[in-house]
Parts: C-alpha cells; structure tokens; sequence
C-alpha cells in the first residue's frame, strides 16, 4: 500500500511545470506580442512623417515637420521658431499633410529586333 501511494505523486510532479509553461504562454500573447505591434506601428509611422504634417512630440509639444531627414525631423512651433528632434520623439501625427500619390511609370513594351 505504501508502494501505491509514492507512484501517484510522479505524475503530480508534472503539473507545476506545465502551470509555468502556461504562464510564460500567456505572458507572450498577453503583453510581449501586443507591445511589438506597437512597436511596429510606431515605426511605419515614424518612417512616414514628411513636411507639412502636423505632429505631437512625447513631451507634448505640439508642431508641423519642415524637413526630415535620416535620424531627426525638423519641426516649426511656432512661425519662425524651428526646433530639431529624434524621430523616436514624435509620439503621433495630429493630421497628415496631402502629398500626391507618385505613380510609377508603366512598363512599355520593348521589341527585339532580329537580325
């Protein structure tokens, strides 16, 4: 009888670690995933920005980019006034400047000549 009740405790010793692997589980899906996304959004949004649109900065300060360039992104406050900030600053666009949608060229139809 001692024998039947030390074999039942082996199969017990599996159910903590699987509660671990269901915590790191919904750890991942809960938190990691959705903080890469955003990531990720930020980054198109950020890759996005040209001149004329109206942005926020992560401090609040709001303003219109002038010119934008690898790593920083030049932004008028006020008229006259231009200040220089990371991309990363830029927290969101407030409202995107109308730019022309660039279309490209369609693929004329090259003919071989045969000799």
């Amino acid at each position: 009888m001692l024998y039947a009740a030390a074999s039942g405790g082996g199969a017990g010793s599996l159910t903590p670690i699987l509660m671990i692997a269901l915590l790191f589980g919904v750890m991942y899906f809960m938190m990691i995933r959705p903080q890469q996304k955003r990531r990720r959004e930020a980054e198109q949004m950020q890759s996005a920005l040209g001149p004329g649109d109206e942005v926020v900065t992560i401090g609040g300060l709001h303003g219109t980019v002038t010119a934008v360039e690898d790593e920083t992104v030049l932004l008028e406050i006020a008229p006259g006034v231009q200040t220089r900030f990371a991309r990363p600053a830029v927290a969101r666009v407030v409202k995107q400047a109308e730019r022309p949608e660039t279309i490209e060229p369609a693929a004329e139809d090259v003919e071989t000549v045969k000799e």
